[in-house]
């Protein structure tokens, strides 16, 4: 049995007990999961190993994790800010703040394309090696040499890893500086964030390793496993599939593990937070917490939450909905309520806010299963958060 760490407040003991479920029944390593409610930290928890790949030292308070795409939120939350104060216009071309992007009929892919996936631009003609994945200048160049697989604004795929140099350049274009030190000055430092777009040397110690894991059997009382569509099985196989192509757009796959390529910050998925940070983060978007006013503006969070684009995903094939920047509720990414917001990481972890509860909830794994956008265990905390609420 695995001694779960840390306190819930009243009337959140369920998520307690399914964090410990987790562990027991559905293979977890090591994990965290944080949750906010008006702005007051209700669930601080954590348990099992640092390390997935081995070791036995402790998962501690303060321990963070890799999260993978759940870093996409935050990313999109730096563009939000810079059109909260003037300083982007959503509905400009790219090319007005990013001329070379311009080429091979992008002229009319606006920003607000970028953050709702609608840019048609989810997968590179010459994949990038992890080297020049990281290096800061190759991943923009290709993007901006790369022709739409779609006409962009028309339907929409999820930019799994092209994310990264798009918002990347973007945004260091509009303000001079990368988008990771836009995050530390702006975001985690003035809200006390243990969370990271490029970690520090200093950092790396607090950080655990993540590893793929197998999920345990179900045992056969617990009836039929839900598979996935044959569909959506083919484009994961096909490596001709926009669906492969997009998740390869760094071939061979980056060892993010790595201090280099941690140390990139790359903000589709190379963000390094502990799961108290996310929740804080996300509870910083819909209200104040402990005197640091609200980040985004009533204006400003109608955006993040109001769709852009729903329907079939060109590259997850299955059914997605996407805000600015943000994942919204739906069947494939289930959230809290129809109203929350946020953003999944491939493999486990889960962050979100949802501002008619006035919660924010955020789940940290080191061990990284075999999914896209709803973990099982993720799912059985929002489900013990929602239990919560009846």
């Amino acid at each position: 049995m695995v001694d779960v760490q840390g306190t819930v407040a009243d009337g959140f003991e369920p998520v307690r007990d399914a964090f410990a479920e987790n562990f027991a029944r559905r293979g977890e390593r090591g994990a965290a999961v944080a949750v906010y409610r008006e702005g007051r930290k209700v669930v601080d928890l954590w348990g099992g190993v640092r390390d997935a790949d081995g070791g036995e030292e402790p998962w501690r308070r303060g321990t963070a994790q890799i999260v993978r795409s759940a870093t996409k939120g935050v990313a999109a939350a730096v563009l939000l800010l810079l059109h909260q104060r003037g300083q982007v216009d959503l509905d400009a071309p790219v090319g007005t703040y990013w001329p070379e992007f311009k080429a091979a009929g992008k002229e009319r892919v606006l920003v607000r394309h970028l953050l709702s996936h609608r840019a048609g631009l989810p997968a590179l003609d010459t994949p990038l090696t992890p080297a020049q994945a990281v290096d800061g200048v190759s991943g923009p160049a290709a993007l901006a040499a790369q022709a739409p697989a779609w006409e962009p604004g028309t339907a929409h795929g999820y930019h799994a890893q092209t994310y990264s140099w798009l918002l990347g350049e973007l945004v260091e274009r509009i303000t001079g500086r990368p988008i990771g030190r836009w995050v530390a000055q702006e975001i985690a430092g003035p809200l006390g964030l243990d969370l990271w777009l490029g970690l520090p040397e200093a950092e790396q110690d607090r950080v655990g390793r993540i590893a793929d894991i197998e999920p345990p059997a179900a045992p056969p009382s617990a009836g039929l496993r839900v598979r996935p569509k044959q569909a959506v099985t083919d484009a994961y196989r096909d490596p001709e599939s926009l669906t492969r192509r997009a998740f390869a757009a760094i071939s061979p796959a980056a060892d993010e593990n790595d201090p280099a390529y941690r140390a990139a910050g790359l903000p589709a998925s190379a963000g390094i937070a502990t799961a108290d940070a996310l929740a804080r983060f996300y509870a910083s978007l819909i209200g104040d917490v402990d005197g640091v006013r609200r980040l985004f503006a009533p204006a400003t969070l109608t955006l993040a939450r109001t769709e852009e684009s729903a329907g079939p995903d060109k590259v997850l094939v299955v059914s997605t909905r996407f805000g600015l920047g943000y994942m919204l509720h739906g069947p494939s990414s289930p959230l809290l309520a129809p109203g929350s917001f946020g953003h999944p990481g491939r493999g486990g972890s889960l962050a979100f806010a949802d501002p008619e509860s006035s919660l924010s909830f955020a789940y940290v794994t080191n061990g990284m299963q075999k999914n896209v956008t709803a973990d099982p265990r993720a799912q059985s905390l929002v489900r013990a958060l929602a239990n919560t609420l009846a």
